[in-house]
């Protein structure tokens, strides 16, 4: 429940510097206007298309069971077992290892994962990492990431076309509109950096719900475990090509973040992570035992 309000006043603060921004740009009335229908036109946008956009941003090809036999009976296997209508699935083009899940709700899912996650991951890890996207699809986690990217693309978009005016206009405008000078070197500034932290806070959020949520599905919290930390070792050799907007939704941070602070990292540190879920097993063995 805390991560639930957590992640929906990270959500509200987002859709709330847009809304700011506006109206520090444009001024009055007007600003406040257009930032609100701005708002809600991106989380319109994002609720009907984002799986539609991160399918394509990864290129993901569908498969059928008889293109991918082993992978589409785990996650018809799982989909069962949650409870939950099975997801298309598809595979991305990429021997680095990685997977996501998009979608607005259980009924419009999809789960992809690399060619690179299929050759490196034993079944019970391949088990561990389609449970976690799909108690992401179950958390409605697919939504509310897709949600904050577009958001926060939004932002970074306004900010980038305010500096353009103000390199090639100088930033002129017409003071009865209510423009003000401040509040476009702030947005060009700071604005794209805050909608960032923010939207990379709630995929943090997220993360250590999923990774809960798939032990308890497969019953297995080391198997996941184990597979956070060879994904993790093959992102440091293999990187993968991300659009920076989407890669909260990927199952492992793309590329090694060690120097970057926790701030902005789209996921929790991978060493917390594991931590986590052995803790949980341990949990998991007292109630059995019971």
């Amino acid at each position: 429940m805390g991560n639930q309000f957590k992640t929906a006043a990270l959500l509200a603060a987002l859709s709330g510097l847009l809304i700011a921004i506006s109206y520090w740009v444009i001024g009055g009335t007007g600003g406040l206007i257009f930032g609100i229908a701005l708002a809600a036109v991106t989380n319109l946008f994002s609720w009907y298309q984002s799986d539609k956009i991160a399918l394509a941003v990864y290129q993901a090809q569908p498969v059928s069971e008889t293109q991918a036999p082993g992978l589409y009976r785990i996650v018809e296997k799982l989909s069962n077992r949650a409870n939950i209508p099975m997801p298309r699935v598809y595979i991305v083009p990429s021997q680095t290892a990685n997977a996501f899940a998009t979608g607005r709700d259980p009924e419009h899912a999809a789960v992809a994962v690399t060619e690179g996650i299929l050759n490196i991951l034993p079944e019970d890890e391949l088990e561990g990492v389609i449970a976690h996207e799909l108690t992401h699809i179950i958390n409605r986690d697919t939504l509310t990431q897709a949600v904050a990217a577009t958001v926060a693309g939004a932002i970074s978009f306004l900010a980038q076309m305010l500096s353009y005016s103000l390199w090639f206009f100088g930033g002129s405008r017409d003071n009865d509109r209510g423009g003000n000078p401040l509040g476009i070197l702030l947005t060009v500034i700071l604005a794209p950096v805050a909608a960032t932290i923010i939207q990379l806070a709630i995929s943090r959020t997220r993360e250590f719900s999923a990774d809960a949520g798939a032990a308890k599905l497969t019953g297995n919290p080391r198997a996941l475990a184990r597979a956070l930390q060879r994904l993790e070792a093959t992102a440091r050799q293999m990187p993968f090509t991300a659009n920076p907007a989407f890669e909260p939704l990927l199952i492992i941070h793309p590329i090694s973040s060690q120097f970057l602070g926790n701030l902005f990292s789209s996921h929790p540190a991978t060493e917390a992570r594991v931590e986590a879920l052995i803790k949980l097993e341990q949990q998991l063995s007292v109630i059995s035992n019971q």
